[in-house]
């Protein structure tokens, strides 16, 4: 509660209950009810399958604002196999179809790769069936467990151009009935995205243990110093703490990018998956056509296996689900 209060006295405007699955917080109702005291606007991220329907009932008697259910297919039995966990899907669609009923906005969360990115229409219609006023096509982002199942999820270059294509159009067949959203994958990119729109310069993560993060996967960094909301207000880690400053603004950028026109744009891109993968976390995203390490993307683009995918065995988190923004 003092974090809430101290974050929208900081001039924070939006609380994001996300994970991991927030289902599991046995206290979630009552972080809601004090994010609506703060004045903050709540947004629900959830997998759908941790969420029961008198929880449901009761974080929107606590002044929940908006709902966002990650689904991982339109057809049950992918979506099942993919998630991991049996039954998920009708979980999710029930969730789905009780948010509406409460009168709250949802959001569809598509978590896109290779197992179900033929099939983008359908997961349109089906959040067009569900009343959702926007829906998100999220091509997996390879940081995490994604990451560890890269060369499972990945999609072809075709596959990507042609979703791409695809969605367009489906813009245009559904305007005026829902927002249509894309996170093309980084690794079909020729410009990397600005890391959570410049790392430290627009949000920040507090982790069930306290910790602040500029981004949800800054812990994978080593040597940072992250401090604690125990040890410091929300205020003093914004302004203050190592870890925020690490790689705030533009002055710790090599070339190409000290020199770029873009720089004050992405900022260099996505720190983590520049040590992901070139092992230095201040380097070029390679993801960028002007890096020097880009031809590394373009090969682990092309490495593509069908393989069992290997799931994380804490909850009911799948591997494409809990490694998206």
């Amino acid at each position: 509660m003092r974090v809430l209060n101290e974050a929208a006295q900081l001039g924070v405007m939006q609380v994001h209950l996300s994970g991991g699955e927030p289902g599991t917080r046995r206290d979630l109702v009552e972080i809601v009810a004090s994010a609506r005291t703060a004045g903050l606007y709540t947004n629900l991220i959830t997998s759908g399958v941790g969420i029961g329907m008198g929880t449901m009932h009761d974080l929107t008697s606590a002044g929940l604002d908006h709902v966002q259910i990650s689904i991982q297919d339109s057809d049950p039995i992918s979506s099942d196999h993919i998630s991991g966990y049996s039954g998920a899907f009708q979980r999710k669609i029930a969730l789905a179809t009780e948010v509406v009923r409460l009168g709250l906005p949802l959001t569809i969360n598509a978590v896109v790769h290779r197992a179900n990115i033929a099939r983008i229409d359908q997961m349109v219609d089906l959040a067009v069936a569900l009343q959702a006023r926007r829906i998100e096509i999220a091509h997996v982002q390879y940081y995490g467990w994604a990451l560890k199942n890269r060369s499972a999820l990945m999609p072809s270059r075709d596959q990507v151009e042609q979703a791409v294509t695809r969605l367009d159009e489906l813009r245009r067949t559904h305007t005026g009935r829902i927002v249509i959203d894309a996170v093309v994958p980084d690794y079909y990119a020729r410009f990397p995205k600005p890391c959570v729109g410049g790392w430290g310069r627009r949000s920040l993560n507090v982790t069930p243990s306290g910790r602040v993060l500029p981004c949800h996967a800054a812990e994978s960094i080593p040597g940072l110093e992250f401090w604690n909301v125990r040890d410091h207000s929300i205020g003093e880690i914004w302004a203050s703490s190592p870890a925020f400053n690490a790689f705030r603004g533009t002055a710790f950028l090599p070339e190409p990018c000290a020199s770029c026109e873009r720089r004050e744009i992405d900022f260099g891109g996505c720190r983590c998956q520049a040590f992901a993968l070139t092992g230095d976390a201040r380097a070029t995203d390679p993801v960028c056509h002007l890096s020097p390490r880009h031809a590394l993307v373009a090969e682990l683009a092309a490495m593509r296996e069908e393989a069992p995918y290997s799931y994380r065995r804490m909850g009911h988190a799948s591997a494409a689900e809990s490694a998206t923004p």
